[in-house]
Formats: C-alpha cells, structure tokens, sequence
C-alpha cells in the first residue's frame, strides 16, 4: 500500500494532475494499492494557514493513524503547505512507512515557488533566509501571510527535508536550481519524471488548424508572448486556461480563441486539431505538464529555454524565453510539422513513458517491506 498526500491549491492546477497520474502508476504498473489523503486550502481559513506554517502543520495524528490503518509501507508527500508540514512526514514515519518528498516547485525556499516575481526571476531568498520574499511581499496578499510563509520556510525547512527517506524533483535542472537556492536537500534527492498515460501512434500535425497554448493565465508563463507573436503572424491562436491575465490577453489578442479552463478530454481533443503547441513560459519552470503532454500527443512543440524545458523539448522548438521574433519564427517554422512532432513524441516516450518512470519510481520507494515498522 502507498499512500499519498496532498495540499490541494485553491485552483487546481498541474499537481493535482500529476498525483493523479502517479496514482495511476502505481495501481497499473506498480501493482500496489493507493489511497489518497488530501486536505484542500479553499477549505483552510487564513488564520489557519498561518498556524500551520509557523506550527509546522495541523493534525499531524491523521497521517499516523492513516499509515497504521492502512499498513502503508511508503507515504509520498506532494504539496505539504500550508497544514501538512514536516509534522505528517514525522507521523508517517513514526508510524512505520517509509517517506519520500516529491518537490513540485522551490517552495522549500521560495514563499511563490516559482523564483518568479515582480516580473522577474528571483533567486534573492537563499536557505533559511527568506527575508527578501516578505520585504518584496512576493505573495501580494497581505503582509501577515507574508510574514507567515517567510517564518514556517525559515523554521521548518531543514526539519521538512529532514523527515524524508528519499526526495524527488520533476528535473536536473529543479535539482540544481534547488542545490543552488541553498536548499537542504543533500545526497537523498533524485529525479523523478512526470509520466504520461497515453501517446499518439503518430503525428497529426500536418492536418492541424490552429497553435496551442494550455496553463494559467498568470503573468510568468508567457502567455502575453504568444499572443503578441500570433498576432504578429497572423497565427490562430487558441488557449486553454483561466487565471487573472485573461482579461488583458482578450484585449490584446486578435487572432486568438479562449476556451477556459476544460477537463482533461477536452484539452485531448484540441491537441488532435492542433499544428503546434506552445509554452513559453517566462520563469524557469520546473518542468510544466503541457510540454510533455503536448509531445506525448506528437504535437510539434515550441518552448521558452528556460528550466526544465530546456532538457525536455527538442532543441528545434526552443527559443529565448521572452524573444517575441524568436518565438514568432519557432511557431511558423514548426507550424504544421508532422515529422518535428514525431521527434517530439519520441522524446517523450523516452522521458515519461509509464514503464520507464516505474523502474524509477521502484528504486525510490524500495523493497515491499515496512522500513520503520
């Protein structure tokens, strides 16, 4: 038995699909059960939120009796703010299972987790030193949760790490960026590929109608350039996704369709009428689940080089992130390229096939037997 834990965010968003798609890993390929204990943050009032942070979690208790209950032998934490915290990973221990962290983002440094603010990339927060996060108030929200997030980062960093058997990151880039940030990860971290389920049997591209682009609308991902780039190719544009830049994107775009936030098969249903997908994110992203969904669809696939991107996507769809010409002459060249989304499709296969991310996800969890029991 695994069981998994998980701070739902208040918008759902690439985690939520990536434990998914992990639990779905385990039972298919793996050939464990899997339960899933999550708590969710729409339903954590903010004076909650703080105590968590600075208490280092809630209810800690739950996560024990959840492993004894259970008999799990490893639990793998995915986003742990602001109510798990380093208290659970203990219980989870205490309680006999093996723990493994799974780093979806720089939080253990960064309050935002994405080393992005303020319209720039932002490495001023190092180790326990979080202070530049609450002077530039990088959360925009109140001061007081400022304060909250730079005080549990801070007091509870190396505890959190501390509690884990193994940690695990998306990317070698998340790795080294985190090594860098002063991160307390040490020798106990690996990398960890997102898996994909299904992979086209071969490229549409060639009948395809229109670039895409999938994410939240927020200002670090870009969207902002392709809009710009579309327009100035005069491109069809459509984009998937809601977020608070919506508005201003509807203004500015002119060859664009907004479709909103959509399920799953939905978004699947687009990437098959599609000629070329697009992330042009602006931030170093750990490695976002459009580029490698995207590629797993044998769509033709431009990237922003920045992050983990730039280990994922072939080397013809990468650009200068933030380079509007260089991305306008990425899409256009890319545009409707059957073999270029061939060459994408396979490198996702290698990356992220199911039976290529099981092998790695074995070794981490290690033999089927209660470690701490």
């Amino acid at each position: 038995m695994i069981l998994l834990l998980h701070h739902r965010y208040r918008h759902a968003g690439g985690e939520e699909r990536a434990v998914e798609d992990l639990s779905w890993l385990i039972r298919e390929h793996l050939h464990e059960d899997v339960e899933v204990l999550e708590r969710d943050s729409a339903r954590v009032s903010n004076r909650q939120a703080a105590r968590g942070l600075l208490a280092g979690g809630l209810s800690p208790e739950q996560v024990g009796d959840a492993v004894r209950r259970t008999q799990a032998r490893v639990v793998h934490a995915h986003n742990v703010n602001p109510t798990f915290g380093p208290r659970a990973l203990e219980a989870a221990r205490n309680a006999g299972a093996r723990v493994v962290l799974h780093l979806h983002n720089y939080r253990l440094v960064c309050a935002v987790g994405t080393c992005f603010t303020q319209g720039e990339d932002c490495t001023r927060c190092h180790g326990r030193n979080t202070l530049p996060g609450l002077l530039r108030n990088c959360r925009e929200g109140s001061r007081a949760e400022s304060a909250a997030y730079a005080a549990g980062l801070a007091l509870h960093q190396q505890r959190l790490t501390a509690a884990a058997d193994a940690i695990v990151v998306p990317s070698a880039f998340a790795l080294q960026r985190l090594r860098d940030l002063g991160a307390p990860v040490g020798d106990k971290a690996t990398v960890l590929s997102s898996v994909q389920r299904t992979f086209a049997t071969a490229s549409r591209a060639g009948d395809g109608e229109y670039v895409l682009a999938a994410g939240r609308l927020t200002p670090e991902k870009g969207f902002a350039d392709v809009v710009e780039a579309c327009n100035r190719a005069e491109l069809p544009l459509v984009i998937a996704g809601d977020g608070p830049e919506r508005e201003r994107l509807t203004a500015q775009a002119r060859t664009a369709r907004f479709v909103g936030h959509i399920p799953a098969h939905e978004l699947a249903a687009l990437r098959e009428q599609a000629a070329v997908a697009v992330v042009p994110s602006r931030y170093a992203e750990i490695l976002p689940l459009a580029a490698l969904e995207a590629m797993a669809a044998a769509l033709p696939t431009v990237a922003a080089r920045s992050g983990g991107l730039s280990e994922a996507v072939p080397e013809e769809g990468l650009y200068p992130p933030g380079d509007i010409a260089a991305l306008q002459e990425r899409l256009t060249a890319l545009f409707g390229d059957g073999q270029a989304g061939e060459r994408a499709l396979a490198a996702a296969r290698a990356r992220s096939a199911p039976e290529v991310v099981a092998v790695d996800l074995r070794r981490v969890y290690g033999p089927k037997l209660r470690p701490h029991g």
